[in-house]
């Protein structure tokens, strides 16, 4: 079914389809919309599932404990702070193995206090064990939400999982949007069962203390089951195109016209849209360049990025997020597996500061000359 609906409205949709059971909510700008057509669907019937109005996001986090552990499959969504609030609780959903799937309408961590858009707040939380992927279009939310819960909830990796869509320059856009049916998403994406459940005629223990020699073999297994979710994310983004006609490059990285192309950029999220107009209109002039999107920023592929680069003479990393006191975490990453290639780091689109066509263009020709002209692009 083809619609106009919001980003928000898209995510909100892909909840209803995957047949969420229990969302526990706690809105912030720029989320809110997202909470806000749940409870509609469900206040109208169309949806089975019951929302707990939560008092914080904190409590948001912790009540998905329950409910996953209940056997529930399960929802929230945040931004910002309130994404910081939770911050205690996303190292204990991974830790228990609870796959949980978050919508992060990604917005800057206050202060100056700001409502816009960069990814401040995930990026900061990438060694927390969740899957992140992050989506360019409302397109792309519907059909990376579906796939969030089929990777999360796979026995081989059984580890929660957020959706990352930018703030305002997503969430709040409407696009045309063909929504899956709900027979093919029950085909894709079956009821969730879990073998240990929350009982209170059998009691059980979930969440021990981990002692000295025990901790670091349950951090060894969520590191293996990362790993794993590599190959799962990639098969899921395939079984998804099989059954529904849609995928995102492989799964991880999605790649525009890198057949030939001798520089390109990487980022994530929507500044790749940008990224690909300027790249056309410079290869209609005869440029060889090119865009790399990671969709995946955990788990980090970086087999896939090595290949995606090997033959480029340069490559521009644009980070949305600075690790303060050292540099954008996405340049840092990929200047450790390609440390022959010749690489710029750029800061970018920080608070909602618009990425143009011009910053975009100025990068390609940092490219061509072989010498940064700025860090920053402001």
């Amino acid at each position: 079914m083809k619609s106009v609906v919001e980003a928000s409205e898209a995510v909100a949709l892909a909840v209803k389809l995957a047949r969420v059971k229990v969302c526990p909510m706690y809105p912030i700008t720029p989320s809110t919309h997202i909470p806000e057509r749940i409870a509609d669907y469900i206040f109208d019937g169309e949806m089975d599932a019951e929302m707990i109005h939560v008092e914080s996001e904190h409590s948001a986090a912790s009540a998905l404990i329950g409910s996953i552990l209940s056997g529930a499959r399960s929802f929230t969504a945040t931004s910002s702070n309130g994404f910081a609030l939770m911050y205690e609780i996303l190292p204990i959903l991974s830790g228990m193995r609870l796959p949980a799937v978050m919508a992060v309408a990604n917005r800057t961590l206050a202060a100056p206090i700001n409502i816009w858009n960069d990814h401040s707040d995930a990026v900061s939380a990438r060694d927390q064990g969740w899957i992140q992927l992050y989506a360019e279009s409302s397109q792309e939310c519907v059909d990376t939400m579906i796939q969030c819960y089929k990777i999360a909830e796979d026995k081989k990796v059984s580890l929660p999982a957020m959706m990352c869509l930018d703030g305002f320059t997503l969430t709040h856009v409407f696009e045309n949007v063909d929504v899956p049916e709900q027979a093919q998403v029950d085909k894709f994406l079956p009821a969730f069962t879990r073998e240990d459940t929350l009982d209170v005629n059998n009691p059980k223990t979930f969440g021990p203390i981990g002692f000295p020699d025990s901790f670091m073999g349950f951090k060894k297994q969520q590191q293996d089951a990362m790993t794993a979710a590599l190959d799962v994310i990639k098969k899921a983004n395939s079984y998804y195109k099989k059954q529904i006609g849609r995928g995102y490059g492989d799964g991880l990285v999605e790649l525009t016209d890198m057949g030939d192309a001798e520089y390109a950029i990487l980022g994530m999220g929507t500044l790749c849209g940008t990224a690909k107009a300027k790249a056309e209109e410079l290869r209609a002039k005869g440029k060889k360049v090119g865009v790399i999107r990671l969709r995946s920023f955990r788990p980090f592929p970086v087999k896939e990025l090595q290949a995606a680069v090997k033959n480029l003479k340069g490559l521009a990393v644009l980070d949305r997020h600075i690790s303060l006191g050292s540099n954008g975490p996405l340049f840092t990453e990929i200047s450790a597996i390609t440390p022959e290639l010749k690489l710029f780091g750029y800061i970018a689109g920080l608070g909602g500061k618009d990425i143009t066509l011009k910053h975009i263009e100025s990068v390609f020709t940092d490219l061509e000359k072989g010498k940064q002209s700025r860090e920053w692009l402001m």
